[in-house]
């Protein structure tokens, strides 16, 4: 069996516990090892498994993080004691894969080091003296990668092969919902907004962006309550410190909380008509270049996604002829895009994305096993790999 350990800058992203159990249903052994921003260890995050602890970290706290970073690989070597050596490493975010070289020292020369790479931090992407660093440190620490997982071809092509960062082979894992059994998904049928009902949007995953929030309230205070917005999921108070004031104060947007994905999606999508698939935290770079889990998430259980066309979403949905693409971001824009919304017009644009083959949104066991299959390879070639040899 696969023995992979996988270190990760958060044991509480969704995210995380979605990776271990598709590693899981794969076939593989999972070490799980990474940083908590909560109070307590997220003992709980993957049933059955519990985590090793490399300490709090905070987010949007650059300096804290290269200081847990740095207490992290110094105790490394006591944290690992005692786990069976792993055929693979992985290091989820660029933070994560300098542990992982470190954990490679600490175990052996000779086991692969993957870097996952979801996202591309806007400390990567300037052009003052820390982003060069930065960008020179992560080309330092990829240069013996095995392989580069990510989640969006714009990554790529925007980022990794236009500045030449790494030159691994490439994996691309989309963010789409985990199912790990072949039988239909649980839809609900979304009610059309009747007179005097509103139609729903819904905004679910990390919120962190304060400028889709502002948007948002402005659109359902014009539209005078025949739209509200239905927040769920964790509010990034490093963003909006004053997140729960402002939402309280809005009359058409309530935070219904956190949720557990896969288990709550088909629940809480189906509660909405819309799924917002905008992201506007890091315009231009990051945001333009990520196809997000709620796109998925919202499409496998019919909820119209709404994108800016000029993004990496709005060229998929582009693609495909569906979902809502809005040219700006501005009230009077989303207005004209939503205001005359009828059933008809609605239940054209929820079909569409319904007859979409299931495999656009859904992983499934197949491909639990071919990321495995992926990751063994990798493991029963590094006796050969002359660079891994000479590390």
């Amino acid at each position: 069996m696969l023995h992979v350990l996988y270190l990760v800058h958060d044991l509480s992203d969704p995210a995380v516990r979605r990776r271990v159990i598709m590693l899981q249903a794969g076939g593989a052994k999972v070490t799980l090892a990474g940083f908590r921003r909560t109070v307590h260890p997220e003992t709980a995050a993957v049933d059955g498994l519990s985590p090793i602890d490399l300490g709090p970290t905070k987010d949007g706290k650059f300096a804290q993080r290269l200081v847990a970073i740095a207490k992290a690989a110094l105790s490394l070597r006591a944290k690992l004691k005692g786990i069976p050596k792993p055929d693979i490493i992985i290091g989820r975010n660029l933070e994560m894969l300098a542990l992982a070289k470190r954990a490679r020292t600490l175990l052996s020369a000779d086991i692969p080091v993957v870097y996952e790479c979801l996202d591309i931090h806007r400390l990567l992407l300037g052009q003052n003296r820390v982003s060069k660093v930065m960008r020179g440190a992560e080309r330092a620490l990829g240069r013996d990668a095995a392989l580069l997982v990510t989640s969006s071809p714009a990554f790529l092509r925007d980022y990794f092969q236009r500045l030449g960062q790494i030159e691994a082979p490439v994996m691309l894992l989309h963010n789409k919902v985990l199912e790990l059994t072949d039988g239909p998904a649980e839809m609900r049928s979304h009610e059309i907004a009747a007179s005097g009902r509103p139609w729903t949007i819904g905004w679910f995953g990390a919120l962190r962006c304060r400028k889709s929030l502002e948007l948002l309230a402005e659109f359902t205070q014009w539209m005078e309550g025949r739209y509200e917005v239905v927040l769920r999921g964790r509010p990034a108070y490093s963003e909006f410190p004053d997140f729960d004031a402002f939402v309280g104060a809005e009359p058409h947007i309530r935070f219904e909380g956190v949720y557990r994905n896969p288990e709550d999606l088909a629940r809480i999508y189906g509660e909405v008509h819309f799924s917002w698939a905008i992201d506007f935290f890091e315009e231009g770079l990051n945001s333009s270049w990520l196809l997000p889990n709620r796109l998925y998430e919202g499409c496998r259980y019919g909820a119209v996604p709404i994108a800016m066309r000029q993004t990496e979403t709005g060229r998929f949905l582009a693609d495909r002829r569906m979902g809502l693409l809005l040219d700006e971001a501005s009230v009077s824009a989303l207005s004209s895009l939503l205001a005359d919304m009828d059933a008809g017009s609605y239940a054209a644009a929820r079909q569409k994305i319904l007859a979409e083959d299931r495999g656009t949104w859904v992983c499934d066991l197949r491909d639990c096993q071919a990321l495995v299959d992926r990751l063994k390879a990798l493991a029963g070639s590094a006796a050969f790999d002359p660079v891994l040899q000479a590390a």
